[in-house]
């Protein structure tokens, strides 16, 4: 008998049959189109919660079934691809005389290949693993804006901690620089004092834009849960800023976080060189598709430019604007082309069957794999699904190590032998390979790998190993909520 029956009892029996009729109907359509262009995880994440509840599992598969933006948008972007491809010819013969390993060369070809953008050698990088004194070191670099100031970060808020840079900000508006803003509407809405925040930008006479609206009275509709991610600056096309910081307090404006003594722990960085322009182009491109404005034509992608440092660096964007995960595949190469030493740092650990089986695979040919992550996460779905993986990833050799609680460890990078780091907004998780949009800067050359090892580091310095044996021993109740919520992180 259907899950439905016994609650129509009174009704009549055609009426009984119809709901019948389209209970199985509902669950044969869903097999012959679900599974297309979907991940079998995913896809099998989606049959599961038809099959169990046909109607509600109907109706937020048509709500947020589709991680794709919708076809003007995914033109768009081709298009801003090509002409980033065009316009950047010359960089990658340039670089190329460097003495870095073949797989290095051929990952920056499949990066080229994916996103359009170039690799260039002669950037500054400049890390910045503090946090206020990263926000302040923005401020710093906005006061000495002449032309423009480009902001986008996943979440903003006016707060004590953020208020130099937003002060910063209205400066540089007021003696005539041209300062715009972008911030995810969802992202930035659900934190406390929004209304203040947007009241400010408003007051401040600052351009800004919310990325990815949703507003079916203006037309704007998507997937709810497509998000913009990224966190750039860029100032004057000449110094630009990148990784994983929200502008916001450390804290997230939450009681309970400063209470307990949470606080976000980030790793951003200050870049100056070829690099810079192409982050610009990543900001444009997103101005673009909020605004219409084209910024494209005056940014400047030349091999001629200024080269004020030893570091070469690559900008790999992703996102559902794109065809291809650039981001997972980019991660997947690094891991089977590491011969050495891996260092993972990502604090929503949720990999797809492909990722995992690169990391399980390179800790069982040898290759020293570690991982850090959060003691204690502050998302519950998503703290338990990494949970759910942490069984096999530690069998296979990958060594856990977990940040303390209170802190979030919310930093993104990795290294790889002694020859890249790897620095942005991108998590290792499936929302983070499909539904938002991502921005993360691969770099080699100079001392970098060194810095970057540096600050991982000091992480394991006061994190604890996670040991197998006693993982085992978890409650059995934790086993359970780890298994559920690792089945729902398939709905992407």
């Amino acid at each position: 008998m259907q899950w439905f029956v016994p609650l129509f009892d009174g009704l009549p029996d055609w009426v009984r049959i119809t709901l019948i009729v389209i209970d199985y109907a509902i669950r044969i359509i869903a097999v012959g189109i679900i599974p297309g262009r979907r991940k079998p995880a995913s896809a099998m994440a989606w049959l599961l919660a038809i099959f169990f509840i046909p109607v509600l599992g109907l109706a937020l598969f048509l709500l947020i079934g589709t991680n794709r933006l919708n076809e003007k948008r995914m033109k768009e972007q081709k298009e801003i691809t090509k002409f980033i491809m065009d316009r950047s010819q010359g960089f990658d013969l340039h670089w190329t005389q460097f003495d870095y390993p073949e797989w290095v060369k051929t990952t920056a070809e499949l990066n080229r290949n994916l996103s359009g953008f170039p690799i260039a050698d002669g950037n500054k990088v400049d890390l910045l693993p503090d946090y206020i004194e990263a926000i302040q070191a923005m401020a710093d670099e906005v006061d000495k804006a002449q032309e423009s100031v480009n902001v986008e970060f996943y979440i903003i808020s006016v707060d004590p901690t953020t208020q130099p840079f937003f002060d910063a900000l209205v400066r540089a508006h007021d003696r005539g620089v041209k300062v715009r803003v972008l911030y995810d509407h969802i992202g930035s809405g659900r934190v406390t004092g929004y209304m203040k925040t947007k009241k400010f930008l408003v007051q401040s006479g600052i351009d800004f834009r919310r990325m990815l609206p949703i507003n079916p009275f203006r037309n704007e509709w998507r997937r709810p849960d497509l998000r913009n991610h990224r966190k750039i600056l860029v100032i004057d096309q000449r110094v630009a800023f990148s990784g994983s910081l929200n502008m916001v307090e450390r804290e997230y404006r939450k009681k309970a976080n400063h209470k307990i003594g949470r606080k976000w722990v980030e790793l951003f960085a200050r870049f100056e060189g070829p690099n810079v322009p192409e982050l610009m182009m990543v900001f444009a491109t997103d101005w673009y598709s909020e605004t219409g404005e084209s910024l494209a034509e005056n940014v400047t992608l030349s091999s001629e430019m200024d080269t004020p440092g030893d570091v070469t660096c690559q900008v790999i964007p992703s996102g559902p604007g794109y065809a291809n995960e650039n981001n997972l595949k980019f991660f997947n190469s690094l891991l089977y082309n590491a011969t050495e030493r891996v260092t993972l740092v990502s604090p929503y650990f949720v990999p797809d069957d492909s990722l995992l089986s690169a990391l399980t695979t390179a800790a069982q040919r040898g290759v020293d794999v570690e991982l850090f992550v959060s003691e204690k996460g502050d998302q519950f779905m998503v703290d338990h699904a990494q949970r759910s993986y942490y069984e096999a990833i530690l069998e296979a050799g990958v060594r856990i190590n977990l940040y303390p609680a209170p802190y979030v460890l919310h930093a993104k990078h990795i290294t790889v032998d002694d020859d890249v780091a790897v620095l942005g907004s991108s998590n290792m998780d499936q929302r983070s390979f499909t539904l938002n949009n991502e921005c993360i800067v691969f770099m080699m050359g100079g001392d970098i790998v060194q810095r970057v090892r540096e600050v991982q580091d000091s992480y394991r310095d006061i994190s604890k190993p996670l040991d197998l044996e006693e993982w085992k021993q978890r409650p059995r109740l934790g086993r359970y909520w780890d298994n559920v919520c690792r089945l729902a992180s398939g709905l992407a």
